[in-house]
């Protein structure tokens, strides 16, 4: 039987967000972002960690309280880059697993300040884990893209370049693998980190109701979203 992990990545702090409490902690059409982005895995994923930083952890745990939250997960410290925190929650895993880990156990990754994935896609990542493909969520490029500085730069080619997203997508053994090594500048994401061991990374095509909420405008963005599928059900 496989076995579906995710770990939700809630370490940031909103830095970009003209507000006090990080993005991920605010209420969007009435819950708090985080709460949207681990409902988006209840009944996928067979287990939910949560990355948070340790002074957060009273808030979270009072907002659950408040908005009567009962949805399973574990809470694990953060760590001082998104590297140290996911190696951590990897660490927590291997930890408290019962039985050896194989490649039947594949974990996402996920940001918490994307509460609008779909879960069809969180589905077929997953899926396409278990069958020992390293997978990322990814747009194709819709603009025109040069490469340079401001006083020099060049053209190339826009079908070639992709905009990464999450989830992020390993059999467990490739990723622990990888979060072994000595954290390097070069890690942008995840699947850096597992590219730079040797394997290969595969996309899958997403799309943009996945938005990360990075600035205050994309709230609105996702509160669009959210009001169109609540139609759509009507």
């Amino acid at each position: 039987m496989s076995n579906k992990i995710v770990i939700i990545a809630a370490g940031g702090s909103g830095s970009r967000f003209q507000s006090t409490l990080p993005k991920q902690y605010l209420l969007l059409n009435g819950l708090p972002v985080m709460m949207h982005t681990i409902h988006s895995f209840v009944g996928i994923a067979d287990r939910i960690i949560i990355v948070l930083n340790q002074q957060m952890k009273e808030t979270w745990q009072a907002l659950c309280a408040e908005h009567h939250f009962e949805v399973p997960h574990e809470l694990v410290d953060g760590g001082s880059t998104r590297f140290q925190s996911v190696r951590n929650a990897i660490r927590h895993i291997v930890k408290t697993s019962t039985t050896a880990i194989g490649h039947d156990t594949v974990i996402a990754i996920h940001d918490a300040a994307r509460p609008l994935v779909d879960r069809s896609l969180i589905r077929e990542s997953f899926d396409m884990a278990l069958q020992g493909k390293c997978n990322v969520l990814a747009t194709p490029s819709t603009n025109s893209i040069r490469i340079g500085s401001l006083s020099d730069s060049k053209a190339t080619d826009r079908n070639t370049i992709w905009q990464i997203q999450t989830p992020q997508s390993f059999p467990a053994p490739i990723l622990i693998e990888a979060f072994e090594q000595e954290e390097l500048p070069e890690f942008t994401d995840d699947a850096s980190v597992v590219e730079r061991k040797g394997y290969a990374i595969q996309l899958l095509e997403s799309n943009d109701r996945n938005i990360k909420l990075t600035f205050a405008s994309d709230f609105k963005i996702a509160e669009f979203y959210l009001d169109a599928a609540k139609h759509s059900l009507e």
